[in-house]
């Protein structure tokens, strides 16, 4: 495509857009595995599961019925227990392409189907309400609706139950990979508690693919690799697990809030009562205010359940509470956005990390490059609270990013250079769900089944 004018910052016309929208789509064809999308045929060639919600909404806008496959591809893979796991594995890759693989995880809700036994955020209910949206019809023809909801619902007692582990109202994440931003700062402390697999012990796969100074470092590996296996030699149990690292994630639950939202409209569309999804959505947001908000920052904060208190570390899971209808703390949390610590309007789209913070990296993963998925989530925040004209800015700077980086994993927040995978579905599919929002006034690409 021409991205001249993309990237001297000024909007794109619509030749432009219709030939980043056509760059995009062909992403996530080559991504798809014929049931599921890898988020990078090199990187990651498994399915993943907070990146199929963010690629389901992307796919509804080429293909309803492709978004609906990949949504429920993830849930038949749903445990007994009601986690939906990070992975899914494909059994056509080889055992040695992905660590940590099947082999190690030693998981799966039934004979065939392979997992890991760690969770992700839980956006899956605002991308099948999405999904369902996009063609209702078709929808409502296949039964979409119907058969995602009891699984949901059961995901989401999982998280209010089980995991539950302050007895606050907040599910926790046991796992940094479970926040989907695995190596943040903000877990550099309690991680610190955990004793390292010594590298000698496993290989890394992900090096193989891309620069060690853009992914975690062995340390880091070390004792993600602790921690993974600790919680599989206790069977996955959350009760009887010793839990080390137990961390409630404003990012995670605030998710949590926005997905118990979207299940009461699924519940109202299928016969079932929406009151309970709409009081549950009340009490995370009432717990996240109550236990992570900390006004003299203006941002939410994680919370070390093993260490006793609020992480003073300025991530980006602080501000994706914005993307919440109706938090009252959404003025605090935008003039935090736009401030020195993220540079909102200053820099390439929002960085993960404080810019000021003493850990700030901005090529290394989690530690301050930034991401498309979370830039969606922030751009949906400043819609729906009001800031039309910063919303509109942060589109551009994640489609100029896009184009400039041939789709990258994630982007230095102050050059714009892309890090990690090339390539990257929730990259592809954040590109087509932003130029939705304001299409071209011209044909666009036909319909992929």
């Amino acid at each position: 495509m021409s991205s001249s004018a993309i990237l001297e910052g000024v909007r794109p016309d619509a030749a432009d857009l219709v030939g980043l929208r056509r760059a995009a789509a062909r992403v996530l064809l080559g991504n798809w595995t014929g049931s599921s999308t890898v988020p990078s045929r090199t990187l990651y060639p498994h399915q993943w599961s907070w990146d199929s919600a963010f690629v389901a909404l992307g796919l509804r806008h080429l293909s309803p019925r492709r978004a609906q496959r990949e949504l429920e591809s993830l849930l038949g893979a749903q445990w007994d227990d009601g986690r939906l796991p990070h992975i899914v594995f494909d059994a056509a890759t080889p055992e040695g392409a992905y660590f940590p693989g099947p082999d190690f995880w030693r998981a799966g809700p039934f004979p065939g189907v392979r997992t890991s036994g760690i969770v992700q955020p839980p956006v899956h209910a605002f991308a099948v309400w999405e999904v369902f949206r996009a063609d209702p019809a078709e929808a409502e023809r296949r039964g979409f609706l119907a058969r995602a909801y009891p699984r949901l619902a059961a995901w989401h007692r999982y998280l209010r139950t089980r995991r539950d582990l302050g007895g606050h109202g907040l599910a926790a994440i046991v796992h940094p990979w479970e926040s989907g931003m695995d190596n943040s700062p903000c877990w550099d402390g309690p991680l610190a508690r955990v004793d390292p697999v010594p590298p000698s012990r496993f290989r890394r796969r992900d090096l193989d693919h891309a620069a060690p100074g853009d992914r975690p470092t062995d340390l880091d590996y070390g004792r993600y690799v602790r921690l993974a296996a600790h919680y599989r030699d206790h069977g996955y149990d959350d009760a009887s697990a010793p839990h080390a690292f137990a961390v409630e994630d404003p990012a995670f639950n605030a998710l949590l809030a926005l997905s118990e939202l979207a299940l009461a409209r699924i519940a109202a569309a299928v016969g079932a009562d929406p009151a309970p999804h709409r009081r549950r959505a009340d009490e995370v947001v009432a717990a996240l205010l109550d236990r992570l908000w900390d006004a003299s920052s203006g941002l939410f904060l994680c919370r070390d359940l093993r260490g006793g208190g609020l992480i003073r570390e300025h991530g980006v899971t602080g501000l994706v509470p914005l993307a919440v209808p109706g938090l009252p703390v959404a003025a605090d949390l935008l003039r935090t956005a736009c401030g020195a610590r993220f540079g909102l309007g200053r820099v390439h789209m929002v960085p993960s990390y404080d810019l000021t913070g003493p850990a700030f990296d901005p090529a290394r993963y989690w530690r301050g490059p930034s991401w498309f998925n979370i830039g969606r989530l922030v751009h949906l925040g400043l819609l729906e609270h009001g800031a039309a004209e910063r919303a509109a800015a942060l589109r551009r700077s994640m489609l100029r990013a896009a184009a400039r980086s041939r789709f990258a994993e994630y982007v230095d927040p102050l050059t714009g250079e892309g890090h990690g995978a090339t390539g990257f579905a929730w990259t592809a599919a954040t590109v087509l769900d932003l130029i939705a929002h304001d299409p071209p006034k011209v044909d666009e690409v036909g319909q992929n089944s």
